[in-house]
């Protein structure tokens, strides 16, 4: 074989290796954890109904390559979140979508508490590398204006300090509609998940967009 022939071989081989390379990048899937409570562990409901599992569906249906591990735990305080969080979130996550505190309001946990829980969870993750998509509760009614007051603005005030994307309502379009939850009248069922997969999808793709632009 000429010199000129073994030149053009290598550039060949060397460009098919390149590109292989690029369509295997190209095809690694993004890894989100759902870290939270019972309405992110999909309580009472089969595994394919989980919020993690519905929302990877709609993820999929739109063409993009993502995995999430469900890491939601029934009956969770943001301070049960803060003691499994460097564990049930492992290395090699892209990213995280965090929600917490729907117990903390309905056992009237101090908001001063749930939100300091919450700030050392998201500078935990933040010192990780791992971005995080914040997801909001409201208190219940039932706990009254006072603690409502204190409590609903944990949220934003967090999404704020740590430049991370917020959701403001988990259960919006759920709570108080008709035909959306399980019997206890608290938790979703599968059609109400579907509206909260349905209603976060938007900025999920968009945190998507970001995660990706960040691996690059």
């Amino acid at each position: 074989m000429s010199f000129k022939a073994s030149l053009l071989h290598f550039i060949v081989m060397v460009a098919l290796f390149a590109g292989s390379s690029s369509a295997k990048a190209q095809e690694k899937a993004i890894n989100l954890v759902g870290f939270g409570d019972s309405l992110m562990a999909g309580y009472q409901l089969a595994p394919s109904e989980s919020y993690t599992a519905q929302l990877e569906t709609a993820l999929k249906a739109k063409g993009h390559n993502v995995v999430i591990t469900n890491a939601g735990v029934s009956g969770d305080t943001t301070s049960a979140g803060l003691s499994r969080i460097d564990w049930s979130v492992p290395d090699g996550t892209d990213g995280v979508i965090l929600e917490l505190g729907a117990n903390d309001a309905l056992r009237g946990i101090a908001p001063e508490q749930s939100e300091k829980n919450l700030d050392a969870m998201l500078a935990r993750l933040k010192e990780r590398g791992i971005p995080v998509l914040l997801a909001g509760i409201l208190a219940p009614p039932n706990m009254g204006g006072d603690y409502a007051e204190k409590f609903n603005p944990i949220y934003k005030r967090l999404a704020e300090k740590y430049a991370v994307p917020l959701y403001p309502f988990f259960l919006d379009g759920v709570t108080t509609v008709p035909g959306m939850q399980l019997e206890d009248g608290m938790h979703p069922n599968a059609k109400g998940v579907a509206v909260m997969a349905e209603r976060t999808l938007p900025m999920v793709e968009a945190f998507l967009g970001e995660i990706a632009s960040d691996i690059k």
